[in-house]
């Protein structure tokens, strides 16, 4: 069940300990998207693919994990109401937490948008592509000085958003992490995106100059493959930030319980491609994903789940995440991804050459407005990734859409999936959304604007109403994804 992951764009600090609060079921519209929406490849589906738990907590909050002895959580306040409850004081909090979300998720949106304008109208790319031709005689060297320089620059201009997110995550008792750790973070996550991001960005702005009428072709047939790769290569990354040992470890008779779920979903994940990330050192926070793929794909559970909830919430968890492997969802959202930039691309090619041709005399350098393809130069590239970032903010509702469409089929299997195994699924899914909704104060009446903009997840509302009434085995019948 993943976390704070867009269907076409997420940033590395959103996956990093820096961003932990991040993780919910929202895609927020971060500053850093206007570079990443072109880097998506590396800087996105990376760490992005993964598929967690968490739901809907953009900015940061929640109260402390429940104690597993609760055993189904909110259930029996559900049978009387909705299927998703919380106390009197932590309702009071999750509405409160929700507005302060909101709020940053859509002034956010909005003043990334009016920086990038105001980068290009001031000319202050052009100012920085001056500086980067006068470090070296060496084009590559300009290019990578500059997009990094891009990097660092958007990190600041989203730093005072970040920083309030993780003050009010704090505040909200979700995140334990000190501000020195979440700096440093900060730092790790803007090194890492600097040491992938910037040659792929090179790279895109090499293809731009080769192939000035069909460039936004070529940077879509690198960026699917790039996917992958970054898909794969993602547990690699993953240890920069958290500490992980072996599930087994301390854990030993969940893993037994995750080997019989194995077996069901035929997911083979053997018991040493399970790990436990020590989550506690930053976090209250429930949560639990697969990432990787083929010979790198593993199961991860955080400390703050697993022995805090009872196995059998986690079990569904993790019928969840291998519904999203059984059910092909990371190949249909790779497929779906690039269909969506083939048109994205296309389109902002346009956009981007219109800009330059009314706008070059006063964003780009002198003399680089009477540059026949214009869009070549760094500052027009900046122009060409500020059209790419418009067009990811529009379609915004639609992609998240898609997420959803994904999310739900993967509750159903996950809720499908431990039949059998737990006495009553319906329970364990409802008690498992209402332990992950307190965990992160997750509002209880998410405005249907809001969900559709911001979520990429179902409400954990909506969730655990659905997971209340689901029982496809009633009368005889039988489940979509299970005969039994």
């Amino acid at each position: 069940m993943k976390t704070d992951k867009n269907a076409s764009v997420k940033t590395i600090v959103a996956e990093s300990g820096a961003g932990r609060e991040n993780a919910g079921g929202r895609g927020r519209f971060r500053l850093g998207r206007w570079l990443g929406a072109a880097v998506l490849a590396v800087l996105l589906a990376g760490l992005g693919a993964r598929e967690d738990v968490g739901q809907a907590a953009a900015t940061g909050s929640g109260a402390a994990a429940p104690n597993p002895k609760q055993g189904s959580v909110g259930t029996v306040g559900a049978r009387n109401s909705g299927a998703y409850t919380l106390p009197p004081e932590k309702r009071e909090k999750a509405i409160e937490l929700s507005r302060i979300r909101n709020t940053l998720d859509i002034s956010e949106s909005v003043v990334s948008l009016v920086l990038i304008w105001l980068f290009l109208a001031l000319r202050g790319a052009a100012f920085l592509e001056c500086r980067a031709i006068h470090l070296s005689r060496h084009r590559w060297v300009q290019g990578l000085a500059f997009f990094a320089a891009l990097f660092v620059l958007s990190t600041l201009a989203s730093l005072p958003f970040d920083m309030i997110g993780h003050h009010y995550s704090r505040a909200f008792g979700i995140s334990v992490e000190g501000w020195g750790q979440w700096f440093v973070d900060v730092g790790k996550a803007l090194g890492l995106t600097i040491l992938l991001g910037a040659p792929v960005l090179l790279l895109f702005n090499w293809i731009v100059k080769r192939w000035p009428k069909r460039y936004w072709l070529g940077i879509w047939v690198v960026t699917v493959p790039l996917m992958m790769l970054s898909v794969f290569g993602s547990p690699f990354l993953e240890p920069i930030f958290d500490k992980f040992e072996p599930l087994q470890k301390e854990h030993a008779g969940l893993v037994v319980d995750l080997e019989k779920l194995v077996a069901r979903t035929g997911t083979q994940i053997p018991p040493e491609r399970m790990f436990l990330m020590k989550a506690s050192e930053k976090s209250n926070g429930l949560n639990a994903y697969v990432s990787g793929m083929g010979a790198t794909k593993r199961i991860v559970v955080w400390d703050t789940t697993a022995g805090r909830i009872p196995n059998d919430e986690v079990l569904f968890i993790f019928g969840h995440e291998s519904g999203h492997y059984v059910l092909h969802h990371l190949p249909k959202q790779i497929a779906g991804a690039a269909i969506f930039l083939f048109f994205v691309y296309w389109g902002c090619a346009g956009l981007a050459g219109w800009m330059a041709r009314r706008y070059g005399a006063k964003w780009l350098r002198r003399g680089d407005e009477m540059n026949p393809n214009p869009l070549a130069t760094r500052t027009g590239f900046v122009t060409l990734l500020f059209a790419i970032s418009l067009a990811t903010f529009v379609t915004t509702p639609l992609s998240n859409a898609f997420s959803r469409h994904f999310e739900h089929e993967a509750d159903v299997y996950g809720q499908e999936a431990i039949h059998g195994l737990v006495a009553d699924p319906q329970k364990v899914a409802v008690a498992s959304f209402n332990a992950l909704g307190e965990a992160w104060l997750e509002d209880p009446e998410p405005s249907p604007l809001i969900e559709s903009w911001l979520y990429d997840h179902p409400s954990v509302k909506n969730r655990a109403n659905f997971a209340r009434q689901y029982d496809p085995w009633a009368n005889g019948g039988r489940g979509k994804f299970f005969a039994r």
